[in-house]
């Protein structure tokens, strides 16, 4: 792989972790329910959860825990916890409200005491503390300027460190906003600000990795660059990840920012609890315009459509693969770029019951959820779910992801991954169309081993739980390959 899309990674952290994230909200909409069983059954050691101040302290000095508890209980000590603390408050900020946006806190040392004494109810568990989330994207997800969101970081990172030295503290994530942004545009300033200011109050970076996976690479170098350029040398990580969605495909954008611009003619100042139940089902902007949407199913272009709910099912089912395939591309790029924790989005829908698909988030995110509910419990696994178990079963005990080059084929993805006290790993793919390469044949492709072998040969599975032909011959391994990632293991002895 080329050196510019490598990142900085650090001794800090031990290991290769692949997560999930439960969502935008733990507890905030109904009761904490159980979720960290379940993505651990999946093969994440890594979990990432969001609460607000609000939840936790509800009014000046009167603090809740049953969220906190409920969230502690259910780890087991092996995962790495990774929260997200929102300020957002009624009493506490300058938008009064319990979920978006969050905003700066009328007195620094009430927020200052607040994040001292969550981290010290979590001390020795909680391994990530984030000040909020994608900052740069002012009005939704933070309510404040650049300068006051560095005043609230290095707050955080103050009372973080006094709270448990050991914990480590994230900076709110760097989004879609900020990747794509021209050099001088307002999403690339507001973080050059931040890490210009507040360089010394944050311990890790955090990349928001959305779209084809084509873009990971570039992405994590912008990233890189921005930290070199301000002085920065910490750690990336990829807080959030998922693709398919909307945006990456061009043929679907003038339908999507027609429907964008009308959902949002009227949008409200802020998002509490119960101004969204308030609005639940009423004729809204944003109903109207994803509505007329929905009326034009029939003609809009199958890269839109799919995301619609209630798509024809073969279009459905093309999502799907497209979504594993993306998940285990994206997770094996970062890797190889040096990062050493990834999160993907999302594990499951915020609370039980139906979702109103006539929601910007739902036709932007509303498939992604890698579990869906039944009777009220989280149990049903959707086909990223396979992918995912498949690639974290792959990966278990891998020490280092290395892209290699397949000799004549350039359109060829190839990983070589080292695994402790197993065999070596090889995964596969070519560079396709994301939506029509699948009707591609495969082809195949000789790769030279880097280790002699007399062994039984190889077996080979890929990302959709297919069995690609694969063989040892003349010192090569060939192997058949597409779209779909293949993992290929060589049972050698040298």
């Amino acid at each position: 792989m080329s050196g510019s899309a490598a990142v900085t990674s650090s001794s800090d952290l031990p290991g290769i972790r692949l997560g999930v994230v439960r969502g935008i909200s733990y507890g905030l909409f109904g009761k904490p329910g159980e979720f960290v069983p379940q993505a651990r059954a999946l093969g994440a050691t890594l979990i990432r959860a969001y609460l607000y101040w609000g939840q936790i302290e509800p009014e000046p000095g009167r603090y809740e825990w049953d969220v906190i508890d409920a969230l502690m209980d259910q780890l087991s000590g092996d995962e790495e916890l990774w929260i997200t603390l929102c300020s957002s408050s009624p009493w506490a900020t300058r938008v009064p409200t319990d979920f978006l946006p969050p905003s700066p806190a009328h007195d620094p040392r009430a927020y200052g005491s607040f994040v001292r004494r969550v981290v010290r109810r979590c001390a020795g568990r909680v391994r990530y503390w984030q000040c909020d989330n994608e900052p740069s994207n002012t009005g939704l997800l933070w309510a404040g300027t650049a300068e006051e969101y560095v005043a609230q970081l290095t707050t955080m990172y103050a009372a973080v460190k006094e709270a448990d030295p050991a914990a480590a503290v994230v900076l709110g994530g760097c989004g879609y906003d900020v990747i794509h942004d021209e050099d001088d545009g307002p999403a690339r300033r507001f973080f050059a600000h931040v890490l210009e200011a507040g360089r010394d109050a944050f311990d890790l970076f955090d990349v928001h990795l959305y779209g084809d996976a084509r873009g990971v690479e570039a992405g994590l170098a912008t990233a890189g660059r921005l930290l070199r350029e301000h002085g920065c040398a910490q750690p990336v990580v990829v807080g959030e990840h998922g693709a398919p969605v909307p945006f990456q495909f061009p043929e679907a954008g003038a339908a999507l920012y027609e429907t964008f611009g009308a959902a949002f003619a009227d949008a409200p100042a802020t998002q509490s609890t119960a101004e969204l139940a308030e609005r639940a089902g009423r004729d809204t902007a944003e109903r109207r315009a994803v509505s007329a949407l929905y009326d034009r199913m029939p003609s809009l272009p199958p890269t839109l459509g799919m995301f619609l709910d209630g798509c024809p099912a073969d279009l459905e089912a093309k999502r799907h693969r497209i979504n594993a395939r993306q998940l285990v591309m994206t997770t094996l790029l970062a890797l190889a770029a040096g990062v050493r924790r990834t999160a993907y989005w999302n594990l499951a829908p915020e609370v039980p019951g139906p979702v109103d698909p006539r929601q910007i988030m739902a036709l932007m995110f509303g498939k992604l959820p890698l579990l869906d509910y039944s009777g009220g419990a989280l149990g049903v696994r959707r086909p990223a779910a396979d992918a995912f178990a498949l690639l974290a079963g792959q990966l278990d005990g891998v020490r280092r992801v290395t892209r290699v080059e397949v000799p004549g084929h350039p359109r060829v993805y190839a990983f070589e991954v080292d695994r402790a006290g197993r065999e070596r790993l090889l995964v596969l793919w070519e560079d396709r169309d994301v939506f029509d390469g699948e009707d591609e044949p495969p082809v195949t492709v000789a790769v030279p081993w880097p280790v002699p072998w007399d062994g039984p040969g190889a077996t080979a599975v890929d990302a959709l739980g297919g069995s690609p032909a694969v063989e040892v011959a003349d010192g090569r391994l060939l192997v058949e390959v597409s779209l779909t990632p293949v993992f290929v293991t060589v049972f050698a002895t040298a």
